[in-house]
């Protein structure tokens, strides 16, 4: 079953669940600010769509996040990707790197991982096995 997406203010919610764990109403409204009974709707209406469940302890009911940060953003990225950009991951990289700066340590990461593809792209089905157990072969 494909996660449902959440709007704006219920990824608000769920960055409170995944940040500080399973946590009341109350709790929520006390990070996020705004409307106590707002939230409380908010947090019914996820748990029918699945975004989080909820459990009673001491007459107060806790809601735990279903989905982890990474499916959400994966979900909503692969979305993004496919409307806006006709599915191409290299054009919506560019354009986000065109839209913020980002800082060396990110932009290490995106070395990193694209020498990693690369080298992936380039290599022959189970070379990088071969040149592994090659080395050891060279060591003994």
């Amino acid at each position: 079953m494909p996660l449902p997406k959440p709007t704006p203010s219920e990824l608000d919610i769920l960055r409170v669940l995944w940040r500080h764990g399973p946590a009341t109403v109350r709790a929520v409204h006390e990070q996020l600010g705004g409307g106590y009974t707002t939230y409380l709707k908010l947090l019914q209406i996820m748990a029918e769509k699945g975004l989080v469940t909820r459990t009673e302890a001491d007459r107060a009911h806790i809601y735990r996040a279903v989905p982890s940060e990474h499916e959400v953003q994966t979900s909503l990225l692969g979305d993004l990707m496919q409307r806006a950009f006709g599915g191409s991951a290299a054009q919506l990289a560019l354009r986000a790197l065109e839209t913020r700066r980002s800082s060396r340590e990110e932009l290490a990461q995106l070395r990193a991982m694209l020498d990693n593809y690369e080298q992936e792209l380039t290599a022959p089905a189970g070379a990088m096995d071969d040149t592994t157990d090659q080395s050891k072969e060279n060591k003994a």
